[in-house]
């Protein structure tokens, strides 16, 4: 896996051939075809190069779009409907034909494929945070290619602003993507439109947090620039927890490898370090702590010095309530504040386990939902 946080020259490629997990978008211009629906031989084509990825040891999530153009072609319409009941519907239809599309081309493979419908809502409450991020590690750690859509069906504010991108940029932010790839049919960011000059120049590299770059992008559909502005803002979100992005033409044969092999391909837009930063920042000081983990000596020194997980054993005392997701703050004996972070028990069951090695917590409570009462990931210091 690639070290994340290490020093990265101008267009280095090296981080898309030493990571090990990614975070895929296939846009609907990649996906769909007028009136024909789902372009099968796209689906098979990407199908074949993720299992090439699998192969090689990576593990790979899709965000596709597409259900909306595949539940008009089965509706028989030929314009894009502009009432959102009419979307949700198509959405609702397309669903499954985009899935099983998908699932038979992993199944022909011999792997196999998860579906994923998520909203905004999924990631903003934390329990469900927790709950998708452990759903979905575990997929992958089985060796499963989980396809993420949002849930058009039942949310409409992501239809109509046409959110996948976004969406993929949270679900690298959920599993601790490495990179993220954004497919779509432009070969990736141009420092002008490449519709209406000659002299363009792709932008073969620059910072996730650059604002000169929306400068380029124009305005979110315009001709020429593919929805370039939605791209950005994604990268931007994705580098929030040291994820790098490439936005990339999928209509390149193999892209994917190619871009596993290191080919200067697209645009890439590394992670900056204050944006790092800011997401710890985030859980240090933007939520309200609704509790208190008072620490012994042993684990206030692995979470200042080693900068490890807090263990049930670490805990002598739980102070308030509190449920599965919410942010609490860990002190020491003499009440000084040392993290806080996203805790993975409620209090009543932090109670129980507390003292306790990790491995009597399945004993202690029935079952065992994760080692950790705080994961290093969702941990702020703040001493």
């Amino acid at each position: 896996m690639v070290e994340r946080g290490r020093k990265m020259e101008k267009n280095d490629r090296s981080v898309l051939t030493q990571s090990t997990r990614w975070v895929i978008k296939i846009g609907t211009a990649l996906l769909t075809d007028s009136h024909a629906g789902l372009r099968r031989d796209v689906v098979e084509s990407l199908s074949d190069q993720v299992c090439h990825l699998l192969n090689d040891g990576m593990q790979v999530v899709l965000v596709s779009s597409g259900s909306i153009g595949e539940g008009m072609r089965r509706l028989g319409w030929e314009h894009r409907p502009d009432k959102i009941y009419l979307l949700q519907a198509a959405a609702a239809i397309g669903q499954i034909g985009l899935v099983h599309s998908y699932e038979a081309a992993f199944q022909q493979r011999g792997v196999h494929a998860a579906q994923i419908l998520l909203t905004h809502a999924d990631l903003a409450s934390r329990q469900r945070y927790l709950n998708a991020r452990n759903t979905i590690r575990e997929l992958l750690d089985l060796g499963v290619v989980p396809i993420v859509n949002e849930n058009d069906a039942v949310v409409n504010e992501e239809i109509r602003f046409g959110d996948n991108d976004t969406l993929s940029a949270l679900a690298a932010n959920l599993i601790d993507a490495e990179c993220l790839i954004l497919l779509t049919d432009q070969h990736g960011l141009y420092d002008m439109n490449p519709t209406q000059s000659d002299c363009a120049q792709l932008v073969r590299y620059g910072k996730a947090d650059d604002p000169s770059l929306l400068e380029l992008a124009g305005e979110a559909g315009e001709s020429g620039r593919g929805g370039m502005i939605t791209k950005l803002q994604a990268a931007q979100k994705a580098s929030r927890s040291g994820s790098y992005t490439i936005i990339a033409s999928g209509q390149e044969q193999n892209v994917l490898l190619r871009l596993r092999g290191g080919e200067e391909m697209g645009t890439l837009l590394s992670p900056g370090k204050e944006r790092i930063a800011a997401r710890k920042q985030w859980l240090a000081g933007q939520l309200r702590s609704n509790g208190k983990l008072i620490l012994d000596n042993g684990a206030v020194s692995v979470l200042k010095d080693a900068g490890k997980s807090l263990l049930p054993v670490g805990v002598t005392a739980v102070e308030g309530e509190f449920t599965r997701g919410e942010i609490v703050t860990c002190i020491d004996h003499k009440g000084l504040e040392i993290a806080r972070g996203l805790v993975n028990y409620n209090s009543d069951e932090a109670r129980r386990i507390i003292g306790q090695p990790s491995h009597s917590i399945e004993h202690i409570l029935g079952y065992c939902g994760e080692s950790e009462l705080i994961h290093r990931d969702n941990i702020a210091v703040t001493a």
